[in-house]
């Protein structure tokens, strides 16, 4: 979906752990489907759930962890995830970033990720950023007083209600892809034309490569 004013506001909730791995943010014995959708009701099953949860079995009869905090009432329709270092890491499955689209997140702010579930909330419209500690930290603060987030990607900037800003960086690419909400075959095709440009040269210069 084209996307070319990123710039969304939502409540921001704190998960202060480090090194949440992919079985963590959903489970192994959910992943029953290549489908994107129908993993949010699982999402942090094991913390968010004090009962064991099945694929038949209704998120709306099970025993809530009242102590987590997705499940506090002032966190309840956040959209903005708070994490620490490592977040994403542990195996490569791209359910787990589905799992936090379907559950509504928008945008993840960590001090650090795995790569390959960095690389995965691209080719998904999920916007992760990268900030220093202190930064993170300072959000965390603005989440517990209650703030909401303006997370505006044209600009790279972070608002909060205070009119306080933080800036970011990302890549301009990975940028790209967010704003005009292109996967990698999508930002590819965006340059067809320099990519076929530099065939004919090719072709030109090297007719030898491309005869059959």
């Amino acid at each position: 979906m084209k996307n070319e004013s990123f710039f969304h506001c939502g409540q921001a909730v704190p998960l202060d752990i480090s090194n949440v791995d992919t079985d963590q943010i959903i489970p192994k014995q959910f992943l029953k489907s290549i489908k994107k959708t129908g993993f949010g009701p699982f999402l942090f099953d094991a913390w968010r759930f004090n009962d064991e949860g099945h694929l038949d079995k209704s998120s709306s009869s099970r025993e809530i962890n009242n102590t987590f905090p997705l499940n506090k009432r002032k966190y309840l329709n956040s959209s903005i995830l708070l994490s620490k270092e490592n977040f994403g890491c542990g195996s490569s499955r791209e359910h787990a970033v589905w799992a936090l689209c379907d559950y509504g997140f928008k945008c993840i702010i960590a001090i650090s990720f795995a790569d390959i579930f960095y690389n995965n909330c691209f080719k998904n419209g999920l916007l992760p950023i990268q900030l220093e500690e202190e930064k993170v930290n300072k959000l965390f603060e603005w989440s517990e007083l209650g703030y909401e987030l303006q997370i505006d990607l044209l600009n790279q900037k972070i608002h909060s209600g205070d009119e306080d800003l933080i800036s970011f960086e990302i890549d301009k690419y990975r940028k790209l892809q967010i704003l005009e909400g292109l996967d990698e075959i999508g930002l590819s095709l965006k340059y067809r034309k320099e990519i076929e440009d530099f065939e004919n040269t090719r072709k030109l210069d090297f007719p030898w490569i491309f005869k059959s």
